[in-house]
């Protein structure tokens, strides 16, 4: 449950995006000038089978921080296996993904992931989209063929008839909420868990330190109570997300488990790179020399104002009646 920091650029853009396979780097590389620095941090941790929490703004790409190096292994089997190797010597790092061609169907699904929110979980399957196209596209280019990868969501909305599906073939990417998770495990559908090897929970600051959060971390605890056994794939890795967290180190002991590392527990790294907010003030005033309130808006100097326009000259009529000329009748 102990967190370590990351928040250095501890590699350089190219030799992260070195670790992917060339189908993922060239639609990467296609699509996006260079790795965000949260990004490149994230993927540091992640192909190193580390626990991980990033901790960016807005806009930062964590989503794709998060998923891609997943999305890399479903895609890809043939990755190099230095990098697999590599991979699954960390000490609380998974065992590299098996193809999912070559695994059963009903433990098909490797990647779990967990918003607090239904409409985030349908963004995400959405977002989700460009990647999965855009690589299968550059490897077509290449001469490539890449394993079909799936994409469900189960939640609360999900038809009977798609949750009774996820029982025999479920998808290998699965996007959910806590309550739905909970009731997943507590089903026969549980089953179809059993090949997780992430979890990514998304806006984690939502669920830390409430009542919610602990549910979850029971659920969390429970589902690698169910890969954690003699030939199973062992405990799954953790990503957490979040724009906001404070403090970080609570947070990450919230992702990371119930035992600390000195435990026995999961080490996570926390990954938060140094951000500044550009602040940018403009003053507009309704005169140009505030000193003087009765300057025309909007005109160049100041001075009193124009005098008011002459009344209207009095009607025609005569003598010293003073009207004007009746109606015509």
């Amino acid at each position: 449950m102990g967190a370590g920091g990351n928040n250095d650029p501890v590699n350089d853009e190219s030799e992260v995006l070195a670790r992917f396979s060339a189908p993922t780097r060239d639609w990467f590389t296609g699509a996006f000038a260079s790795p965000t620095s949260a990004q490149a941090g994230a993927w540091s941790a992640i192909s190193s089978g580390e626990h991980a929490l990033i901790v960016a703004p807005t806009g930062s790409g964590k989503t794709l921080a998060a998923f891609l190096w997943a999305i890399d292994s479903l895609l890809s089997p043939g990755r190099d296996g230095a990098i697999e190797a590599a991979a699954s010597a960390a000490a609380d790092g998974p065992e590299p993904a098996t193809p999912v061609a070559n695994v059963p169907a009903v433990e098909r699904c490797r990647v779990l992931y967990v918003s607090p929110l239904k409409a985030l979980a349908s963004d995400v399957e959405r977002n989700l989209r460009s990647p999965l196209v855009g690589i299968r596209q550059a490897a077509t280019r290449a001469g490539l063929e890449l394993a079909d990868v799936q994409v469900g969501v189960r939640t609360g909305d999900t038809p009977p008839a798609e949750r009774r599906a996820f029982a025999t073939r479920p998808p290998d990417i699965l996007i959910t909420t806590p309550e739905s998770l909970f009731l997943i495990l507590t089903s026969a559908a549980r089953a179809g868990l059993a090949g997780i090897r992430t979890v990514i929970l998304d806006e984690i600051h939502a669920v830390a330190g409430t009542k919610r959060g602990a549910h979850l971390a029971v659920s969390l605890e429970r589902l690698d109570a169910l890969l954690d056994h003699p030939g199973g794939p062992g405990p799954a890795q953790r990503v957490g997300l979040s724009a906001t967290v404070r403090p970080v180190d609570a947070v990450a002991r919230f992702l990371g488990g119930a035992r600390s590392a000195v435990d026995g527990g999961r080490r996570v790294v926390v990954v938060q790179p140094p951000s500044t907010k550009r602040i940018e003030v403009s003053v507009v005033v309704p005169v140009p020399d505030l000193s003087d309130l009765g300057a025309t808006p909007g005109a160049g100097g100041g001075g009193p104002p124009p005098p008011p326009p002459p009344p209207p000259p009095p009607g025609a009529g005569g003598g010293g009646g003073g009207g004007g000329a009746p109606p015509p009748p």
